[in-house]
């Protein structure tokens, strides 16, 4: 599997980089690829079909200068910033294979990626574990207190790739999400109506050691022979950055 580590310098161009690369595997195939990526910014993503103003603090972003984007996949509404981590995730699907549906492919990359990084964990705190709860959220815990999230992920899927991509909060200033994003219109039900400040909580350990953990799980070496540039930038130029995607809904 190809590895590609980059962050491009605007909010738009790291979202279009996602959906670019699975049309890329879409159009050209091969044998798929893990993305990492960090912000340097503070922005809003909300999911393909999240209602800005429900889930997002409309008021105190635009104050604040925060943008609002929409990404290509489902999910819900998230804060982007430094101290998070994206990964992503582009393979291919077979009839009757581990991805072949979204619940399949939900539930065997969740448990990949849970346990990577549960082995990482554990060396740090031996009585911590990772579970995946809801529908591909990963969570911290610590019995007898309640899991709390530090991942949430989404997919889209095409004809024979999906992409697959989420966040990873390792050092989030986290009282910011409480500032910027309202409570979620769709809960899962571990989260038993906490607040963002209750409910999430950093992994705590460094980026390399978590996108080491992971490009093992997923056996990703190979650098990608092409990336599409100018695919990228069409798409962070004609929908990304526009009102008519990102505040459709």
């Amino acid at each position: 599997m190809n590895l590609l580590d980059l962050t491009l310098p605007t909010p738009a161009e790291n979202l279009a980089c996602d959906e670019a690369l699975l049309d890329f595997f879409e159009q050209h195939g091969g044998e798929g690829l893990l993305r990492f990526w960090v912000p340097e910014n503070y922005f809003v993503v909300v999911g393909y079909g999240n209602h800005v103003e429900t889930e997002a603090n409309v008021a105190a972003c635009a104050a604040a200068g925060i943008p609002i984007l929409r990404r290509c996949s489902g999910g819900g509404t998230v804060l982007q910033g430094p101290g998070c981590l994206n990964y992503s995730l582009v393979l291919q699907t077979e009839a009757g294979g581990p991805l072949a549906s979204i619940s399949a492919a939900n539930r065997f990359i969740m448990e990949r990626n849970r346990a990577a990084l549960a082995n990482e964990i554990r060396r740090q705190q031996p009585s911590a574990g990772i579970e995946v709860r809801g529908h591909t959220d990963l969570a911290l815990s610590l019995p007898p207190a309640a899991p709390l999230k530090f991942s949430g992920n989404a997919q889209r899927r095409k004809k024979n790739y999906l992409l697959f991509h989420g966040t990873l909060l390792l050092a989030f200033d986290l009282p910011r999400i409480e500032q910027f994003l309202r409570m979620p219109s769709l809960e899962p039900d571990y989260r038993l109506g906490r607040t963002h400040r209750d409910f999430l909580t950093n992994l705590n350990l460094p980026a390399d050691i978590v996108k080491r953990a992971l490009r093992e799980a997923w056996q990703a070496e190979d650098s990608p022979e092409a990336i599409p540039h100018d695919d990228i930038a069409l798409l962070a130029r004609d929908r990304y950055v526009t009102d008519a995607w990102n505040l459709k809904f």
